[in-house]
């Protein structure tokens, strides 16, 4: 079974100093990475914004210091003291 997901996105422009115009992919997904990591995108979403698949979308996000697995410590500790 294959699934297919589309995600409604939204077009915005982002006003950047100059020197930033030949980053503009790495801008991109810079901003995705951080959407992310915050938990406002998926893995999916983020992957779409930055025009990228999925896996080499969480291949990069090391780059941006941003994890792929997006669990906190806490969360770790409070599922942990369930079993």
């Amino acid at each position: 079974m294959i699934f297919l997901y589309l995600y409604s996105m939204t077009t915005i422009t982002l006003q950047v100093p100059d020197t930033l115009g030949e980053y503009q992919n790495d801008t991109v997904r810079f901003i995705a990475a951080k959407l992310y990591e915050s938990g406002k995108l998926s893995l999916g979403q983020a992957a779409e914004m930055a025009g990228l698949s999925k896996r080499t979308f969480a291949e990069l996000l090391g780059d941006y210091n941003v994890s792929l697995i997006n669990y906190s410590l806490a969360d770790i500790v409070e599922d942990a003291a369930k079993f």
